[in-house]
């Protein structure tokens, strides 16, 4: 098996738990701390997804892998996306709790 088949799929568990939490978040209030958390996790998620195009070869136009191609901007942009946007969700949440 292809090592980032397996990342990938070791991945979506716990990105799958953080997605389907902002989900009940943004349910019971639609805040923007929420909204947020929810963009973020997404972003995660499409992470994941990018990697298992490369490992299967979904998109082979896309050059995955290869560094200066669209694939690796896309995950690139995916990654920082979900990684900016859901802790600052998750502060801003955890903040507004905190000075009410």
């Amino acid at each position: 098996m292809n090592g980032t088949l397996i990342r990938a799929l070791l991945a979506l568990l716990p990105v799958g738990m953080l997605l389907s939490g902002a989900i009940v978040w943004f349910r019971r209030g639609r805040t923007l701390p929420n909204l947020l958390q929810l963009v973020g996790a997404t972003g995660l998620l499409l992470v994941v997804f990018w990697h298992l195009s490369e490992a299967l070869h979904w998109f082979p136009r896309m050059q995955w892998g290869l560094e200066r191609s669209y694939g690796h901007y896309v995950d690139m942009w995916s990654a920082l996306l979900g990684l900016t946007l859901f802790p600052l969700g998750y502060l801003l949440h955890a903040l507004k709790g905190r000075f009410r």
